[in-house]
């Protein structure tokens, strides 16, 4: 069940926009992923500066468009998700620069669109989503993710790669190193930084760990 006031301070525009948040059936892209994203936004938010209103929205609706990761489209989701958020807002009476402002923020986020986040609002939200993707909850999405797209969990004769090529298309453990990996170089926040560097570091614990017990 929806609960509005787990989007404080911005519970208003949540209920009028959590129905448009997510679609399809992907568990990694859920509305759970939101709010976590949400929370993430707002601690970081706490410490960088920024308008609430713009950043609720544009995370409220990051993921309004659902594309596979195997699909063709998937360096276009941010952009289709931006272009149908701008409709959204529009029917809601925000101005033209607001909606501006969250569709900027929206495409910029994603990594695979590879757009430089140019506002406090854009950087916040492509912190906090990177954020969910790293850490013991970005492992978790990591494998759930790779099981959805029919991928081993690892090589059985070269888990660590040694001898082969990166594939994270065949292995799931494969993603952490050609994408979750460089994650936490990339943030844009001083807040989001500190943040990224402790959840990368539970995330190579957690390879190391693996690792030792196959």
């Amino acid at each position: 069940m929806f609960k509005a006031e787990a989007f404080s301070p911005h519970e208003t525009l949540a209920a009028s926009l959590i129905a448009h948040a997510a679609e399809g059936d992907d568990g990694s892209h859920d509305l759970a992923h939101i709010l976590r994203v949400f929370r993430n936004a707002m601690r970081i938010h706490a410490g960088e500066g920024g308008d609430g209103r713009i950043l609720a929205a544009a995370v409220l609706l990051h993921d309004c468009v659902a594309v596979e990761k195997n699909s063709p489209l998937r360096a276009k989701a941010s952009a289709l998700a931006a272009e149908k958020a701008s409709a959204i807002l529009a029917e809601l009476g925000w101005t033209a620069a607001d909606i501006s402002a969250v569709g900027h923020a929206i495409t910029a986020h994603s990594f695979s669109a590879g757009v430089t986040p140019q506002t406090i609002e854009a950087k916040i939200l492509q912190d906090a989503d990177r954020l969910d993707a790293i850490g013991m909850v970005g492992v978790a999405r990591c494998f759930y993710i790779g099981g959805r797209m029919g991928s081993g969990l690892y090589d059985p004769f070269d888990p660590a790669a040694t001898n082969r090529p990166l594939d994270d298309k065949r292995y799931a453990i494969d993603h952490f190193q050609t994408k979750l990996f460089k994650l936490a170089d990339g943030f844009q926040t001083e807040t989001g930084r500190r943040l990224a560097a402790a959840r990368d570091k539970s995330l190579r614990d957690f390879l190391s760990a693996f690792l030792d017990e196959i």
